[in-house]
């Protein structure tokens, strides 16, 4: 059998998109050397959340985003926030 798990990647703000970059890195490896005895292969996909989405698409969960997540395997999460963002913004960007 060969499933499909389809990984949602969100880097986050600050240190987030270098943790991610890693934990993927990690993560590839094993689905290479591990898919048959894991029955299928990882496929990764990144998504903005957070104060990066914010900067490129005026909200901080876009629906795409969100859409991503509730579809996928499972979501590696990274870091969002930080102090150089005053919180909370407001109701609509928390």
């Amino acid at each position: 059998m060969n499933n499909r798990y389809n990984i949602a990647v969100i880097p986050g703000d600050g240190i987030g998109p270098e943790v991610t970059k890693e934990a993927v890195k990690v993560l590839k490896k094993v689905s290479e050397m591990r898919a048959k005895v894991l029955g299928g292969s990882l496929h990764f996909a990144e998504y903005y959340f957070g104060r990066i989405a914010i900067d490129n698409h005026g909200n901080p969960l876009p629906s795409s985003t969100l859409e991503a997540c509730k579809s996928a395997s499972a979501v590696i999460l990274g870091a969002v926030g930080g102090p150089q963002w005053p919180r909370p913004l407001d109701a609509s960007n928390p």
